[in-house]
């Protein structure tokens, strides 16, 4: 099985008129204004998982601020997964500290949805070093033996839309305050895996994964061979942050670097298999 780990859907109506939505939302405003940014329905990414011989997608609408417009997107991803039940699995996105984001989880779950993510640290304003401040979300996602995503990103080399400068020992000890929780840090967690070298940091780390979205615009294919190295292929979720780039984009480094046949199947579906509780192919 093939699985695309990290991929935005987007209602119909919000595409048409995002301009609307972006008043009191800076960091989807940010994102929506960038310069190559797009939007896609869920038939959008059933054309391209068809057309790149994938067999399931993990989706999951904008995380923002607001939890009208959170409860919005999440009914269109459950709207999505029950039109596309094989093709489809569903992340929630909530606010983090809304009197009502433990229950939209739980809403989000009975009906079908798999996961938490991916949430914006700064976008949303997530205090990751309080764990008070995160415990609905948290502590709903240990309960209910789902995944969380927040998005990382590296904090040097060139600048674009979304970059942030959240600390690295900001996501420690957001790990560290949640050892039981499962968690995804998006973009290779913009390279704190690479901290994992460090005992304590692995040990920390035993319950977090790392998807590989946006690697086309980051990193040339030596990161696959690093990612070996370090002995984290089982650990590594393919994600290709479509409609950024379509999983095709990835395809010319996979076959570049010196991945084993049994790795390249950990990371394209094997590993989100274990992770999500799929049934393997």
């Amino acid at each position: 099985m093939k699985v695309d780990s990290h991929v935005h859907i987007t209602p119909p109506d919000i595409i048409a008129n995002w301009p609307k939505y972006t008043k009191n939302e800076p960091y989807f405003s940010l994102l929506s204004n960038a310069k190559h940014n797009v939007y896609a329905s869920a038939k959008d990414v059933i054309n391209v998982m068809e057309a790149d011989k994938f067999d399931r997608a993990v989706v999951f609408g904008f995380a923002f601020r607001d939890m009208g417009l959170c409860r919005y997107v999440n009914d269109y991803v459950i709207e999505s997964i029950r039109k596309y039940p094989d093709k489809l699995i569903g992340f929630a996105v909530v606010p983090p500290e809304n009197k009502d984001t433990a229950r939209e989880i739980e809403r989000c779950y009975n009906a079908g949805l798999r996961g938490v993510g991916e949430l914006f640290p700064a976008g949303q304003k997530i205090d990751l070093i309080n764990a008070d401040k995160t415990s609905s979300i948290t502590n709903t996602c240990k309960e209910l033996n789902i995944p969380l995503m927040l998005h990382a990103n590296e904090t040097v080399g060139h600048e674009y839309a979304g970059k942030t400068d959240i600390p690295m020992v900001n996501l420690e000890n957001f790990v560290s305050n949640n050892p039981e929780l499962k968690i995804i840090l998006a973009h290779f967690g913009g390279g704190i895996l690479f901290f994992e070298t460090m005992k304590e940091i692995k040990e920390k780390f035993k319950n977090v994964y790392y998807d590989t979205a946006i690697a086309p615009f980051l990193y040339d294919y030596k990161i696959y061979d690093c990612i070996k190295a370090l002995d984290l292929c089982k650990k590594i979720l393919f994600g290709s942050d479509f409609p950024v780039l379509p999983p095709s984009r990835y395809m010319e480094a996979f076959d570049s670097c010196n991945l084993s046949d049994e790795e390249k199947r950990l990371i394209f579906g094997a590993n989100a298999e274990k992770l999500l509780g799929l049934n393997p192919s």
